[in-house]
């Protein structure tokens, strides 16, 4: 559900001189920045950042707003949209990069691809030069996981998904592993893993009490990292890579929250792709 504290916290973790100043040239005036408007033909700056009070105005054409408005008016996505870049893409942002150092090339296993963060680090590691094998419940997902860009799609429910990803690494093992699910899919991915793989991990929606062998841990020489939230370095390369067209629009399915059990339902039964979004 779209909140109050989830507005703020979006809010909070942006700066509206740094989000426009990765697409207007603005220069400082006093307490302000002045630039060309980016949403009309101006030859004079008619454009104003206020940092004090987060909002931008032309005084040209009339456009005005926050850092969010902004890239909605900029990339043509819509609130929703736009609301589900720091969970999805924050999140993804700092667990590749800011913690676990995903380099170029990688082959990366990702679990759980189907959902909101699994489709936006598909995405986010073929946009950085990685390849992608993503496992998902269905040859349905599968195949929209290929059509969003993975490498690979594995059917977990018909197929050993870490035999699967042994095979298709050539039987030397992944760069890295993301895996948010853990439960039953926690000790079947470290042995997906490399000599000095990596596996990272930002949740446990199938169970957090999961077993570990840690033969494969010190005998292949792998890293386990966390990565918890994001920061608002992560939110800002999100909605950046998304106005530059480097990753695409995520798939959103909105209910009104009075249909919050159908919703619930729906998350419970696997049977979406994407993010699903409450809508007060």
């Amino acid at each position: 559900m779209i909140t109050k504290d989830t507005i703020d916290r979006i809010f909070d973790a942006v700066r509206i001189e740094e989000v426009v100043g990765d697409f207007v040239q603005l220069k400082k005036r006093g307490a302000n920045y002045i630039g060309l408007c980016p949403f009309h033909n101006e030859k004079t700056p008619s454009f104003t950042v206020s940092p004090t009070k987060q909002f931008y105005h032309c005084f040209g054409c009339g456009a005005h707003g926050t850092a969010i408005s902004f890239l909605i008016e900029y990339t043509g996505l819509s609130f929703v949209e736009a609301a589900t870049i720091p969970a999805n893409y924050g999140t993804v942002y700092r667990m590749l990069f800011t913690n676990g150092g995903m380099q170029p090339d990688d082959l990366v296993l990702v679990l759980g691809a189907s959902g909101g963060v699994g489709t936006a680090t598909v995405q986010v590691v073929k946009a950085y030069g990685g390849r992608v094998i993503a496992c998902a419940g269905s040859d349905e997902k599968c195949a929209k996981l290929k059509e969003l860009g993975a490498d690979h799609a594995i059917n977990y429910s018909t197929q050993d998904f870490s035999r699967e990803a042994w095979r298709l690494s050539g039987k030397k093992g992944v760069d890295v592993c993301v895996n948010f699910t853990g439960g039953d899919t926690w000790n079947p991915s470290i042995r997906t893993l490399k000599l000095h793989g990596k596996l990272l991990t930002c949740g446990a929606t199938a169970g957090f009490d999961a077993r570990t062998d840690i033969r494969y841990i010190w005998q292949r020489e792998v890293k386990i990292c966390g990565s918890n939230g994001y920061t608002k370095e992560d939110v800002r390369r999100g909605m950046i890579d998304m106005a530059d067209g480097k990753i695409k629009k995520p798939e959103v399915r909105t209910f009104p929250l009075a249909k919050l059990g159908d919703a619930e339902a729906l998350m419970e039964a696997r049977d979406f792709f994407g993010k699903i979004v409450m809508i007060p």
